[in-house]
């Protein structure tokens, strides 16, 4: 499902990535953790195409990223959902509509998008706020809606970066139980993330980073190969 192999990412002089290798089956759930700086983001922009590896090979859903060609990346990338840590979400916009924003791009019907927007807000436990604008709602209630825009278009693989980073730690952990809510119904997960409590509440598949390698990767005392 994503596989990294000997991937190196420069920037300049800096290397925020080194030899970094890794793979995640269909269906697992994967904290992506270490300290601010160790390259976590720089993973999820390199699934995303974002960036492209200096070295190594990526893998995404069967497909080499670094050889999309740009004008397709787009559609590519429907096959996988994000959720950033400063959420995104449109202001002038309702949960109902930054949440629909996704699937009106695709030229969906206007009933099957109702369908869907009403289901996803049913999941996130957001449908009584669906008439509400960001600014209306708490620091939970904007990841929730980021979460699903993310998962309305039912994407095969949901990358988070940081997703409690703004938020308390109560709020944190259901968030991430929401995650993993999400993971069993078959949607494959990797959540990057520094916060060592939420990390060690959920007996789950650990990669750890530091100075842009590879320093752990355990699942329940398995290590898995780098």
């Amino acid at each position: 499902m994503i596989v990294f192999e000997k991937v190196t990412k420069k920037f300049g002089q800096i290397t925020a990535l080194q030899d970094v290798s890794f793979s995640i089956e269909k269906g697992e759930f994967v904290f992506l953790t270490g300290p601010s700086g160790a390259g976590k983001t720089t993973v999820v922009k390199l699934i995303l195409g974002e960036y492209l590896p200096t070295s190594g090979e990526i893998e995404v859903v069967d497909k080499k990223v670094p050889k999309i060609p740009k004008r397709k990346l787009y559609l590519w990338r429907r096959k996988v959902g994000v959720v950033f840590q400063d959420y995104k979400l449109f202001d002038d916009k309702t949960v109902e509509e930054n949440v629909a924003l996704p699937l009106e791009i695709q030229n969906i019907s206007s009933k099957e998008i109702r369908s869907r927007v009403e289901k996803t807000l049913l999941l996130v436990g957001l449908s009584e706020r669906a008439n509400l604008f960001p600014a209306q709602l708490a620091g939970g209630e904007l990841q929730r809606t980021s979460l699903a825009r993310a998962i309305v278009t039912a994407p095969e693989i949901l990358l988070a970066d940081e997703p409690t980073g703004n938020l308390d730690p109560a709020t944190s952990l259901e968030m991430v139980k929401l995650f993993k809510e999400i993971n069993e119904k078959g949607t494959t997960t990797l959540m990057a993330t520094h916060n060592r409590e939420i990390v060690d509440s959920f007996k789950t598949r650990v990669i750890e980073l530091d100075k842009g390698k590879v320093v752990r990767d355990e699942e329940e005392g398995k290590y898995h190969k780098k």
